[in-house]
C-alpha cells in the first residue's frame, strides 16, 4: 500500500473547509448552522477477519484492516461535507471522528463537526 492509500481528509480546493478548530485565522464565524455528522458502518469480510486472527498471533500491522478503516473515515467525512453543503455551510468546524463497533458485526464510523458560514476579515490600513 502507498501513502496514499493511508490517509484521508480533503483535497485543495474544497468547497467546504472542514477544520479541526474552534476557528479559522483570518476568518470571521457570521452563521451557526448546527451540528452536522456523516456516518456509515462497515463489517469486514471473513477473509480478512482470517487473516486479522493470523497476523495477530504473530504481531504487526493489520495492512487490510488499516486501509479498509481508511476508506470507512473518507466515506463518513464525504458525508459529513454532503450534509453541511445541502444545510448552506461553506465550513465545518470542530470535526471529530468517533468509532464503535456495531453489535459484532462491524464498525460504525461517524464524522461531526458544527457546519457554519465563515467570511473573511477585511483588513483596513489606518
Amino acid at each position: 500500500m502507498g501513502i496514499e492509500e493511508y490517509g484521508g481528509g480533503q483535497g485543495s480546493g474544497a468547497d467546504i473547509l472542514v477544520v479541526t478548530t474552534n476557528d479559522v485565522p483570518g476568518h470571521q464565524v457570521r452563521q451557526v448552522i448546527g451540528e452536522v455528522f456523516g456516518l456509515t458502518v462497515r463489517s469486514r469480510h471473513l477473509g480478512s477477519q482470517i487473516g486479522a486472527g493470523l497476523k495477530s498471533m504473530i504481531g504487526g500491522e493489520l495492512k487490510g484492516l488499516t486501509k479498509t478503516l481508511v476508506e470507512t473515515r473518507n466515506q463518513a467525512m464525504d458525508r459529513l461535507v454532503e450534509q453541511a453543503r445541502a444545510r448552506g455551510a461553506n465550513a465545518v468546524l470542530m470535526m471529530r471522528f468517533d468509532v464503535t463497533e456495531a453489535a459484532d458485526i462491524g464498525t460504525e464510523v461517524c464524522a461531526y463537526g458544527t457546519a457554519v458560514v465563515i467570511s473573511a476579515i477585511e483588513m483596513y490600513e489606518t
